[in-house]
């Protein structure tokens, strides 16, 4: 009935998420709401680094994409898990330090580190930087000589791979602002200079090539393309990678129609694919490391919205207006994306229309999806949209001056603040 299995309907008729009633949320904390189910979040992750274990013999690390949502206490959620953490700008590392993580299980990546980013995670020793560029490579190295210290890398390689997603977030081929190219010789050369480098130590390489993938096929040939990088780098300069990072974009359900494939079918058959072909190419497994973001948050989370204005226009399309929209989740507006919607204080009901629901954001795209099937909502209702844990608070703004909405835990029946709602005083803090 509903895209995450952490959804139900209680006896009263009303959406619950992680067993807490959603309209008894909105009561107590007001709308827009973020809600994210803490233990969808934990089982997740667990069956992530259990099939590392499973099928890989425990060789790798599971980190965390935190550009899919970061607040202290998912930190502190992942850490206590046991797994690493990838972040991508000085914020998010921040975000990291200030909640405690361990500083040696973090990647940082980006295609556009300043020096004081840079000098920011030499300082608080990261377990290793993935270097997007040329340039960055000699900041670096420049940057540790300076601090008397010797930061581990990997390089972020472009494998040239059709990951079939939108054009927007396709990152793996070879016209991409991500990461060196393998067609052109970029990535050897790069690699070249690193293995005579005196102040950083090439720990190994990187791929992602793409987000919100469905097929496996992509991520198998990914594997192949780097290791048979990873062989000619040990055949021509005798030198050898030691980690694999092979990145994430493993798609969820957003809509009925959406069909992933569990996580461990993922980790058995690309598993298969690295053992096989170190086997065939003479080379030592490498610690795998691998990055889910989406497939961790998406599912977890849920936004609640109340109702304000039902606009029909006869014959074209019936609006549906709630008090949020593009500021606190812009996915719409940029990609089209996809979501499912219910009326939470009418969830036991059938979807009897299909409705536009906007936005209060003074934006004509301002939408949160067009054609949507939903129970009859009319002003006061409360709507619940599915499967909004990842890239919604993260990419959150403050358009037309609007506050973010507050973030909810729940947990074992019981919900508590991880992020507080912006106040009026917040909107203008940094105002002069």
């Amino acid at each position: 009935m509903f895209v995450s299995e952490n959804l139900s309907v209680n006896s009263a008729g009303h959406l619950t998420v992680g067993g807490v009633d959603t309209v008894e949320l909105t009561k107590e904390y007001g709308t827009p709401l973020y809600v994210m189910d803490e233990q969808v979040v934990r089982n997740s992750l667990r069956r992530f680094h259990d099939s590392m274990n499973k099928y890989y013999g425990g060789m790798g690390e599971v980190h965390y994409a935190s550009k899919a949502f970061s607040c202290m206490e998912m930190c502190r959620i992942v850490a206590s898990e046991g797994d690493g953490l990838d972040v991508v700008s000085i914020g998010e590392l921040y975000t990291a330090v200030k909640a405690g993580f361990p500083m040696e299980k973090i990647g940082f990546h980006g295609n556009n580190k300043t020096d004081e980013e840079l000098e920011y995670a030499v300082k608080v020793g990261v377990g290793h930087i993935i270097v997007d560029n040329i340039s960055e490579l000699h900041r670096l190295e420049r940057i540790a000589e300076k601090k008397n210290a010797q930061p581990r890398i990997m390089f972020r390689i472009k494998p040239g791979i059709d990951a079939h997603t939108h054009d927007f977030v396709k990152t793996g081929q070879i016209d991409s602002k991500f990461g060196f190219a393998l067609e052109t010789g970029e990535a050897f050369e790069a690699v070249k200079e690193a293995v005579n480098c005196k102040n950083v130590r090439l720990f190994g390489l990187h791929c992602h090539i793409g987000s919100q993938i469905f097929d496996i096929a992509p991520f198998e040939e990914a594997a192949r393309v780097m290791l048979s990088f990873i062989a000619k780098i040990k055949s021509e300069l005798n030198y050898e990678i030691e980690g694999l990072n092979l990145g994430g974009g493993f798609g969820i359900r957003y809509v009925a129609e959406n069909d992933p494939k569990p996580f461990e079918v993922y980790l058995e058959k690309v598993s298969e694919v690295v053992k096989a072909e170190c086997a065939s190419l003479g080379l030592k497994l490498p610690k795998m490391f691998i990055e889910p973001g989406r497939s961790i948050a998406g599912p977890a989370g849920i936004t609640l919205y109340t109702v304000g204005a039902r606009k029909e226009i006869p014959n074209i399309r019936t609006y549906i207006s709630v008090d949020g929209g593009m500021a606190d989740n812009p996915r719409y507006i940029l990609y089209g994306s996809e979501y499912d919607a219910v009326v939470a204080n009418k969830a036991g009901e059938e979807k009897s229309e299909k409705v536009t629901i906007a936005g209060k954001c003074c934006e004509s795209g301002d939408l949160i999806g067009e054609n949507m099937p939903l129970q009859h909502a009319d002003s006061g209702d409360i709507i619940a949209v599915c499967a909004t844990g990842a890239y919604n608070y993260s990419m959150s703004s403050n358009y037309n001056r609007l506050q973010k909405p507050a973030v909810v835990f729940v947990n074992d029946g019981k919900s508590r603040i991880v992020v507080k709602r912006e106040t009026l005083d917040d909107i203008i803090r940094n105002d002069i």
